[in-house]
């Protein structure tokens, strides 16, 4: 099988009032193509890191990190890849289908074919009905919830999402499921990191977790959660005994 994202001994390190923090320490990961890959770990454990560095926000001070093949450090890299943030925020100056349509042009979309693409991520996020209306008028769950409308407007073959239940009611929870699932059976690869480790359990093939810079344990989820263990109760011991 194909990797989607490969990690080579990635270390990251900021400096803080003159003194180096590491944020990664020899991280080594490989998200299988076409499979729904959970990252998680603790507040501050280079989750968010790790995703900046696929995305070229920040530079790795060692080591590698590839995306189907090609260095990130190519902006061609990032093709292929959709991205939701944390705190997602936008121009909500904007109508839901005014970003879609700036957004889909910065990926050379025009015409029909944007139409379309629009209506068919509308759907998908359950927006139709709200897309005239101004962002500034959006709830936090409307705004998650365009926002990754966004992240999927060029059909990227990876999608990248940091917290994608952040400020979602229980339904808005089961809708992301279902994308992620919709994603997985069109063959795309889903890399998201979660606290709601119920929703990861739910929806991983694969999962890693990751505590104070360094990888702890990766594999298939059904492989590293022990037999009639819960991911959150195994998650507690491993993270516990670091």
């Amino acid at each position: 099988m194909d990797n989607a994202i490969e990690i080579r001994t990635l270390s990251v390190v900021f400096s803080s009032n003159g003194r180096p923090i590491t944020a990664l320490d020899s991280l080594n990961l490989c998200v299988p193509s076409g499979q729904v890959f959970g990252f998680i770990g603790p507040n501050g454990a280079g989750k968010t890191t790790t995703m900046h560095v696929l995305l070229g926000f920040i530079a790795a001070t060692a080591g590698e990190a590839r995306i189907f093949n090609t260095d990130v450090n190519k902006s061609i890299a990032r093709q292929r890849i959709g991205y939701l943030p944390e705190h997602p925020d936008t121009y909500k100056f904007l109508t839901g289908r005014e970003l879609l349509v700036m957004a889909g042009r910065l990926f050379l979309i025009r015409g029909k074919q944007l139409s379309d693409r629009i209506d068919e991520v509308l759907s998908l996020v359950n927006m139709q009905n709200v897309s005239n209306r101004k962002i500034a008028t959006y709830s936090r769950g409307m705004m998650q919830r365009i926002c990754l409308a966004q992240a999927l407007i060029n059909d990227p073959d990876l999608v990248i999402l940091d917290e994608p239940t952040g400020g979602l009611d229980p339904i808005g929870r089961m809708e992301v499921r279902r994308i992620i699932t919709d994603l997985r059976a069109r063959g795309k690869t889903v890399f998201f990191s979660s606290h709601e480790l119920s929703e990861v359990e739910l929806v991983c093939d694969h999962l890693a977790i990751l505590s104070k810079g360094r990888l702890i344990v990766q594999g298939p989820t059904s492989k590293v959660v022990p037999q009639g263990e819960s991911l959150e109760k195994y998650f507690m011991k491993a993270v516990s005994n670091q």
